[in-house]
């Protein structure tokens, strides 16, 4: 591919308060819709309900080190 023949993508990624969003076609972002996954903070223990585009900490004591929860579904490895 020449050089001259480069056609600069249309269209525009930003990254603001809320998140990642990408608007093509004039749509807004959509933020905060969606399933909620839970973390455990790292400090304090509590449950930490999120969903995309929240910002990344404790709602109890403002820590920033949250841990997913291990899933309760069973899952299994076949070893070779």
């Amino acid at each position: 591919m020449s050089r001259e023949a480069y056609q600069p993508p249309t269209e525009s990624h930003t990254y603001g308060a809320g998140g990642y969003s990408s608007q093509l076609g004039g749509e807004p972002a959509s933020e905060g819709v969606g399933p909620s996954v839970t973390y455990v903070c790292g400090d304090c223990n509590s449950k930490v309900a999120l969903k995309r585009g929240d910002p990344i900490r404790c709602k109890e004591c403002g820590h920033r080190v949250l841990y997913k929860e291990r899933t309760r579904r069973m899952v299994q490895f076949e070893a070779r």
